[in-house]
């Protein structure tokens, strides 16, 4: 009897609810609706029920907002409007790895139609109970000597990549997509050039690091719901590995660049613009974003999470960067200076942290890093009269020991793609650079 029922209801007719559009204004699009379809996040075919895709982003009255995710040169007073029943969900599944998706699932490497999962992910799904959260206590190995030493990570740990433009972002985490210790690498491009797109996948992935990837990408001529939905859309694919049990490395880039989308949707549906223009929603949607990653409820995977923030004038203390700051776990702080110098990657060592470090380190580990720290704080203090050669060698025994180490550390910590270092040795190749330094 109650097999006879759910088959009735699966050949039961689908309702469309439909409306019109009542008013363009730039971006927004302004339409009627019954009101059991218009709610925030749904999305709308504008035109007929494949036309271009609009996201309901407010309302005004009893009229919704929408933003148009795809080109929609085609939308006139009028227009009829499909509103979706379903929520915004996609299907991901092992057969997704090694693909190029955009936003909506839809395949951007000209491979074939994607095969749909066995179930559904929430788009904007919200992050795990904080208590029934595994704690983090293993640690994962990233590949990238630099970082494996001074800003060491845990399996579900967050940590955030500061940079200007220009400074080697992509690079490092074409590096961290090859190297880390992860079963399965979800990687974001949120607002990319379209042409760094290809770049990145064949020159700094490469064929063995995109086996094990899903790339979600937005390219920087996308609408703003696109560009937003490419930073939600990665983290669903990664929550679907997580819940299979996956170790998964989370590379999101860049979270500005999501921050910037939400601000043009929040401008649209009529917020007040705040700090440097950014609206309210921005700084409600950042923390929403990054929570959903992390470690996964007893029995699941993780998702360890790396985000990149553009730092927009090298500007470390710009509100997008010093928000995300605040919510993750450690940030690496990738210095222009460094860069021009010639040590890739350019990250700062003193300005970099790990707020699991402590964790995670053995204390013979802890000690000799804080050691190297603190003669590299020494050279950075001298390094002024080093170069113009106003510091005499011998007048101070500390001073010495950290220009005799900054040689050596210098040249180890300079990495490319060809050059991993096993876990157990960058350790020990620490502790020569620092004893020969004596």
């Amino acid at each position: 009897m109650l097999q006879d029922l759910i088959r009735e209801v699966k050949r039961a007719p689908v309702v469309q609810m439909s409306g019109r559009v009542e008013a363009l204004e730039g971006l927004r699009i302004e339409a009627s609706g019954p009101r059991s379809a218009l709610r925030l996040g749904a999305l709308a075919h504008i035109g007929d029920p494949h036309g271009p895709l609009a996201e309901i982003v407010g309302f005004r009255g009893d009229l919704a907002i929408l933003l148009a995710c795809e080109d929609s040169h085609a939308v006139y007073p009028g227009a009829k409007v499909f509103f979706q029943s379903e929520p915004s969900v996609l299907y991901p599944s092992e057969h997704w790895l090694g693909r190029v998706v955009d936003p909506f699932g839809k395949p951007m490497d000209g491979g074939p139609v994607l095969p749909r999962g066995s179930y559904a992910k929430p788009v904007d799904a919200p992050p795990p109970s904080a208590h029934m959260r595994t704690r983090i206590e293993e640690r994962l190995h990233l590949g990238v000597r630099v970082m494996d030493l001074f800003t060491p990570c845990g399996r579900g740990q967050r940590l955030g990549l500061f940079a200007g433009s220009g400074v080697g972002k992509s690079t490092l985490m074409g590096m961290l997509a090859k190297g880390a210790d992860a079963d399965v690498i979800v990687i974001g491009l949120v607002g990319e050039r379209g042409r760094e797109v290809r770049e990145f996948v064949e020159d700094a992935l490469g064929a063995d690091g995109l086996a094990r990837s899903v790339i979600v990408t937005a390219t920087s001529d996308a609408p703003a719901p696109a560009r937003k939905r490419a930073a939600m859309s990665a983290m669903a694919v990664a929550e679907y590995f997580r819940d299979t049990g996956k170790q998964v490395l989370c590379l999101l880039d860049s979270v500005t660049r999501f921050a910037m989308a939400q601000r043009e949707i929040g401008l649209a549906a009529g917020e007040p613009p705040t700090t440097r223009g950014y609206t309210p929603s921005v700084f409600a949607e950042l923390p929403k974003l990054l929570e959903r990653a992390g470690p996964g409820p007893k029995g699941t995977g993780a998702i360890t999470g790396l985000f990149t923030v553009l730092v927009d004038g090298d500007d470390h203390n710009e509100p997008v960067a010093d928000a995300v700051r605040g919510i993750l776990d450690g940030h690496i702080v990738m210095s222009r200076q460094i860069g021009e110098r010639g040590r890739y990657p350019a990250v700062d060592v003193l300005k970099s942290l790990s707020r699991l470090a402590s964790q995670l380190q053995a204390p013979e580990e802890a000690e000799l890093v804080t050691n190297v720290r603190r003669l590299v704080a020494t050279y950075t203090d001298m390094e002024e009269l080093i170069r113009i050669g106003a510091y005499a060698p011998g007048a101070d025994k500390q001073t010495d020991r950290a220009i005799r180490l900054n040689e050596g550390l210098d040249e180890f910590l300079t990495q490319s793609y060809s050059d991993p270092t096993a876990p157990d040795a960058v350790f020990d190749a620490l502790r020569q650079i620092y004893e020969a330094s004596a």
